[in-house]
């Protein structure tokens, strides 16, 4: 039994493709090797590669213009470029004589014979029935992107023809298209600066069959400014990368989408379609807006922006969010900190579960609860006040917390431990920061009892304008304040039971301060 070798048959079929193509450009070379006493539809008529585009010009009454009209410059499809349209297209053009010398005379120039060498990249040509073709020079001469130039420059005594391998189709007019959208929406300001930011203006606003996700000013608001900035500063790299990642190369109805689905994005990652009790959910971002449809595509209008990697607005979201977070919740609400997990910062929390609060001893999550000095201490003793993935983290590695002290990390074969607690669910990302979900209350050096039982409490905290320092003792003593790089920035007398310290002046971080008896607690100022 014979066997075919198959690259030699691969090489084969390769090589009989260039010889069809190099006997077709010599037999219309051949063909066209004639007197220049030939006007430009004498040509078509002796061509024997143009017998479509010859009878399509009787039928649409133009062999009398293209004998007559001097000079023109003369786009002739080829037989096979004809056939090549889908199919029952020329029948129909045929029984459609208006739409059939339309698109005839967009392959027809005149007032000059436009040579090869006459052309150039990037050209715009108006066509004699008022429309644009586009010129591109890239190994070879191309009309309107993909319609080849394969034999050029054939001499007619009224012009000259150059033969094309596809159809020129003009491109519709779009009355209605994703970028009107956007431009029109009062509340896509944002998405329409970043779009114009990128020169991605242009792809919206012509033809195509796209899916936009429309973030809105408000979601664009959840996203830290330090981000925006970096997007802004990187319009042809990251933010063009971000921006395809909310657009689809095809058309995706509300109807068309289904949960658990995933859908490739115009930046090549996959974006994940989530249905809950009816609503749409693109990633971590709710479609608030379905289905306005326009001649280019479909919009979608989203509450929050989507990247690869981000799940949630911010680390707030998550602890909000999670089922098995309900005590660390009511503990950040209680100790005023959930604004400050949802500001423009960027922050690691190490989220202990209701179950890891429930192993501390009976009544401290009440006495915490009872305390907001001691429970914030607690609570910023889980958190860093810097992104800190898994990856970032080594066997023996101290991490300082916002309360001030140091944590230890352990890397062994179970898996990450902070303390003593184990890291069961890593690098949740949101777009402020990151959650490591671990199994146990994270307790600061000082004992539970001497935080509770501590001689000075501070509130609120976070503070805006005003701190409040409780002391039980009634006797003065000064007081330092530091911010986070160990600056001194205020300093005074606490001369009473109840002082209060204006922060005004301060800008939102972190600050410590620290007693003359020795007493030392952290704030954030809002």
């Amino acid at each position: 039994m014979n066997t075919i070798d198959l690259p030699l048959f691969n090489h084969l079929k390769v090589t009989l493709n260039k010889m069809k193509k190099v006997l077709l450009s010599l037999s219309l070379a051949l063909s066209f090797a004639v007197s220049q006493a030939q006007t430009a539809f004498e040509i078509i008529q002796n061509s024997p590669n143009h017998n479509t585009l010859e009878a399509a010009v009787l039928a649409a009454g133009l062999d009398g213009a293209l004998n007559t009209l001097d000079p023109i410059t003369v786009f002739a499809p080829t037989d096979d470029a004809f056939n090549a349209l889908p199919a029952g297209t020329v029948t129909a053009l045929l029984n459609d004589i208006p739409a059939l010398t339309d698109i005839l005379l967009y392959h027809v120039f005149s007032g000059a014979a436009v040579l090869s060498t006459d052309l150039f990249d990037g050209q715009t040509v108006t066509m004699y029935n008022g429309s644009d073709i586009t010129v591109t020079i890239n190994n070879g001469v191309f009309i309107n992107g993909t319609s080849q130039v394969i034999v050029a420059d054939i001499a007619a005594s009224n012009g000259v023809i150059h033969v094309v391998n596809e159809v020129l189709i003009e491109a519709p007019t779009l009355q209605y298209t994703i970028w009107d959208v956007i431009q029109n929406s009062p509340d896509h300001s944002t998405l329409e600066a970043v779009v114009g930011l990128a020169g991605l203006d242009g792809a919206l606003d012509g033809p195509g069959a796209l899916t936009v996700f429309a973030p809105t000013d408000a979601a664009f608001a959840l996203v830290p400014q330090p981000i925006i900035d970096a997007l802004l500063a990187d319009p042809n790299g990251a933010l063009t990368y971000v921006l395809t990642y909310h657009v689809v190369p095809s058309v995706a109805l509300s109807t068309n989408l289904s949960d658990g689905q995933f859908i490739t994005t115009l930046s090549g990652v996959d974006i994940t379609v989530s249905i809950v009790n009816g609503d749409v959910f693109i990633n971590q971002a709710q479609v608030i807006v379905a289905d306005i449809v326009t001649d280019n595509g479909v919009v979608h209008v989203l509450d929050a922006v989507i990247a690869p990697g981000i799940i949630a607005n911010n680390v707030w979201d998550i602890i909000q969010g999670s089922p098995v977070h309900t005590i660390l919740e009511t503990g950040v609400l209680a100790a005023g900190l959930d604004g400050t997990l949802q500001n423009d910062y960027f922050y690691t929390v190490f989220a202990p579960t209701d179950a890891a609060f429930g192993a501390l001893p009976a009544g401290t999550i009440e006495s915490l609860i009872a305390n907001p000095t001691a429970l914030t201490d607690v609570l910023l003793y889980h958190v860093v006040g810097s992104v800190v993935a898994s990856t970032d983290l080594s066997d023996g590695q101290d991490v300082t917390m916002l309360q001030g002290d140091n944590t230890t990390i352990t890397l062994g074969m179970g898996g990450a431990m902070i303390n003593n607690a184990n890291i069961v669910a890593a690098d949740l990302r949101t777009w402020n920061g990151i959650v490591h979900v671990i199994d146990a209350v994270l307790l600061p050096p000082a004992s539970i009892n001497d935080i509770l039982n501590s001689s000075v409490q501070a509130y609120p905290n976070p503070c805006t304008d005003v701190l409040t320092i409780e002391r039980k003792s009634a006797s003065a003593e000064s007081y330092s304040i530091y911010n986070v790089s160990g600056q001194l920035v205020a300093s005074g007398l606490l001369n009473n039971n109840l002082n209060t310290i204006s922060t005004n002046a301060f800008t939102s971080g972190m600050y410590s301060v620290v007693t003359e008896s020795g007493s030392h607690f952290n704030f954030i100022k809002n």
